[in-house]
């Protein structure tokens, strides 16, 4: 198959979910799953009693039936929890992680690669984030076990990730090194994953995926090519307007009247000096129309990547009253994004759709206590016994300085993890009365959502959104014969 056209975007956590991706990858495009914090997902779509037996489905096809079945007693509830009944808690990853936990990160992401890919022939890929790091020996194993075929890693710099694919293909061990704050020379900071100690039965070689870094300067593109630790099959290059975490303005921060970080000309990307690399590429962020996929496709890129157009598809995993509101918004050009420079625990950039009644309003916002009980963006650091420990600047306040952190860097945080389960209905409950809220994050384009809406109609789907983005592909290639990766077979729709 020709390299796609159109790479749907790996949203938020279950935003791309198996249903999103697989309606994409069904019409020549490349769909994505969301790798992120797919291991509670799963267990909460167990508690909440599997509705339409997807989950069990996926576990079924498995091929190590006792570790399926280990996660399937532990979480699984016959006709789903009370609707008021919290659910049940989840160990936050750490560097060595407990069994248990690492079967539910490899089960997990292998069901929703093999449910995207039900039905058809086409490549599905999978998104991560580098700065979960404590997440990715096992969870990649699980998606290449399930036959992912694209990998695709922004947030970071993931120069060791292609070693972690080459060594996958034949079962054998890796490792990854985390970034421990304040570690020493001589401090163990390497995770360590032998295939083998989870192994039931002996397998074939499994494929390797192509790996796609999402990468924001053209010095990353090129530190990524020449300093990898294997091989880097394309680039994925994302412009600040995209939704999520954004990379932050090179120098120092200056922020606009609204309170928004402002970027500069060292922010920019030479897209003809992406085209020396000699990779295939891909422009993201901003590139939700047809005129911006003809643009990219002028300038060399083999394609584009495109999030918000997909998060408000009926396929996506976003909560199907969050999607109404903010398409009626879109529709009178009212609705909105901000780059909150505070919002993420991280110190990243992060883009909020405004909405009421979710975190993104003050009042929501401060009602909530300091809670941080998923833990994917905690910050592992060294403690004064030599030892990892780890942090959030989203916790109670008294609690993070207790761990050495700074108390003006808490100020603002949300809780961007279980604000991101509640963007897609795994809410958690606690008390029995408090309801957690989601923390919608979109790009800046996100009033263009309603080119997609067929006539007097208020929602759309997948192939709406193909269809259109694509209405003049054809043009593009024609115009760029020179161009031999951009087949007209990769724009069928």
């Amino acid at each position: 198959m020709s390299e796609p056209v159109i790479i749907q975007g790996g949203m938020g956590a279950g935003v791309s979910n198996w249903r999103l991706a697989q309606a994409v990858s069904r019409q020549g495009q490349l769909g994505l799953v969301s790798g992120t914090a797919l291991d509670p997902i799963l267990a909460r779509r167990l508690q909440d009693g599997d509705p339409g037996g997807h989950m069990r489905r996926g576990l079924d096809a498995f091929p190590f039936p006792k570790m399926a079945e280990r996660v399937w007693q532990k979480y699984y509830i016959a006709g789903g929890k009370a609707e008021r009944t919290p659910y049940c808690a989840i160990p936050p990853l750490e560097k060595n992680n407990p069994r248990e936990l690492e079967e539910l990160c490899i089960v997990a992401n292998f069901v929703e690669i093999f449910l995207a890919r039900e039905g058809h022939n086409n490549p599905v890929g999978i998104n991560y984030l580098e700065k979960i790091q404590t997440a990715h020996l096992s969870c990649i194993y699980g998606a290449m076990l399930a036959g992912v075929g694209y990998v695709i890693m922004g947030a970071g710099i993931p120069l060791k990730i292609p070693g972690v694919l080459d060594r996958y293909v034949n079962h054998e061990s890796a490792e990854y090194a985390i970034h421990v704050h304040g570690s020493q020379e001589g401090d163990d900071v390497t995770m360590h994953f032998n295939p083998r100690d989870f192994m039931e039965v002996e397998l074939g070689p499994l494929t390797r995926p192509k790996f796609l870094p999402i990468v924001s300067s053209n010095t990353l593109a090129v530190t990524m090519l020449k300093k990898a630790n294997g091989r880097v099959d394309g680039l994925v290059i994302e412009t600040r307007v995209a939704g999520g975490h954004n990379a932050p303005p090179r120098g120092k921060q200056v922020l606009s009247d609204v309170g928004e970080p402002v970027y500069g000309e060292r922010d920019s990307i030479d897209i003809a000096k992406l085209r020396e690399l000699g990779v295939p590429f891909w422009l993201a962020g901003g590139y939700g129309s047809p005129e911006k996929v003809r643009e990219a496709l002028e300038q060399g890129a083999v394609g584009v990547q495109v999030g918000t157009a997909f998060e408000f598809a009926n396929e996506s995993g976003l909560r199907d009253d969050y999607k109404a509101a903010l398409i009626a918004k879109a529709i009178l050009g009212k609705a909105r994004v901000f780059t909150d420079p505070l919002a993420s625990p991280t110190g990243f950039p992060f883009k909020v759709a405004q909405l009421e009644g979710t975190c993104s309003d003050a009042a929501v916002f401060a009602a909530r206590p300091r809670i941080c009980d998923l833990g994917f963006l905690r910050e592992p650091y060294r403690t004064p016994e030599g030892k990892i420990g780890y942090r959030c600047a989203s916790e109670p306040v008294s609690l993070f300085v207790s761990k050495g952190g700074k108390p003006e860097d808490a100020v603002g945080r949300k809780c961007v993890c279980n604000g991101l389960l509640a963007n897609i209905g795994y809410q958690q409950v606690r008390n029995g009365k408090h309801e957690e809220y989601g923390l919608i994050t979109a790009g800046d384009d996100i009033d263009c959502i309603a080119q997609f809406l067929p006539q007097d109609r208020t929602e759309y789907s997948v192939a709406d959104v193909l269809s259109h983005l694509l209405s003049d592909c054809d043009k593009a290639v024609s115009a760029k014969q020179e161009a031999p990766a951009l087949e007209s077979a990769a724009c069928v729709a």
